[in-house]
């Protein structure tokens, strides 16, 4: 129980750190890489496809 506890706060803290990135970048940067802001929080979550 413990260990799924520290699971799930270290895959928050992933996608928090992963929004955090994707937030710094540029429109046009996120249009390079085919992202628009609105696909940042699956992105980072990993639910996401082209």
């Amino acid at each position: 129980m413990l260990l799924s506890l520290i699971r799930m706060i270290q895959a928050f803290r992933d996608y928090q750190r992963n929004v955090a990135e994707l937030s710094q970048l540029t429109d046009r940067e996120l249009a390079d890489i085919g992202l628009d802001r609105s696909d940042i929080p699956r992105v980072a979550a990993g639910n996401y496809t082209a």
